[in-house]
């Protein structure tokens, strides 16, 4: 039976392949053989899965930059919240397949900004210069607004402006935690109150915090008990 050499090759177990190199390069010549061998020592590179990105600037306002990317295929995210004048810097979070399958089905809806005009083109106030940008490879689309009536645009800007927020209450829980315990209520205060006005896509991954909180014995007692009161909210919620 005729087997391709590349096929032949590829069957090799890889603590055998100098053995077979060698094998090969007697019975057919050592330039084909090497050429063989290249072939199927080099894997095909995967191709990458989508991303999406949001941006907002938002000069004189607290914070004037906001930059979030998520990847279709990877929990793996990053976000940069600063302001204009301070230095770049994209820090990593974790957003969940299911929320990212639902903004990515949302980006999909408006055919993935290409050729989208999603701004409203009135006399209204400034909110800022906000921009949806999907990727894939060599593959880039982008749109620019201030402000949207289009639903699905106007929920995906809902999520991604949630997960800044998110992130923001996020830190400020960590920097009172670490250099202003008295101050730890007010975070709370801050976090519980946009957990009642459902603006936080994804609150469980404020549970660490939560937790520390609720058992560390240095904070007031009235912020572990909101701490251990919000956290059992969200794992009921969960």
């Amino acid at each position: 039976m005729k087997v391709s050499l590349r096929k032949l090759v590829a069957r090799w177990p890889t603590g055998t392949l100098a053995l077979g190199y060698l094998a090969l390069s007697l019975s057919v010549g050592a330039a084909q053989a090497a050429r063989v061998v290249h072939r199927a020592g080099t894997a095909a590179p995967a191709a990458a899965g989508a991303k999406l990105t949001f941006r907002r600037i938002f000069k004189s306002s607290t914070p004037e930059f906001i930059e979030i990317t998520v990847r279709e295929d990877s929990d793996e995210s990053t976000y940069e919240i600063r302001q204009l004048d301070d230095d770049p810097e994209k820090l990593p979070f974790a957003v969940s397949a299911p929320l990212r399958a639902k903004m990515f089905g949302l980006a999909g809806q408006l055919n993935f900004f290409q050729g989208q005009d999603l701004d409203v083109h009135r006399k209204i106030a400034n909110l800022g210069e906000k921009t949806f940008r999907w990727e894939k490879g060599s593959e880039v689309h982008e749109t620019t607004f201030n402000y949207t009536l289009n639903a699905p645009a106007a929920q995906l800007l809902q999520i991604f402006e949630g997960l800044a927020r998110q992130q923001e209450l996020l830190m400020l829980l960590e920097r009172r935690m670490k250099y202003d315990r008295l101050g730890i209520n007010d975070a709370l205060l801050q976090f519980e109150a946009d957990l009642n006005r459902k603006l936080l896509p994804e609150p469980q991954r404020a549970l660490p915090a939560l937790d520390q909180i609720a058992s560390d014995a240095r904070f007031v007692e009235i912020a572990r008990q909101r701490a251990r009161a919000v956290a059992e909210r969200i794992r009921h919620q969960s």
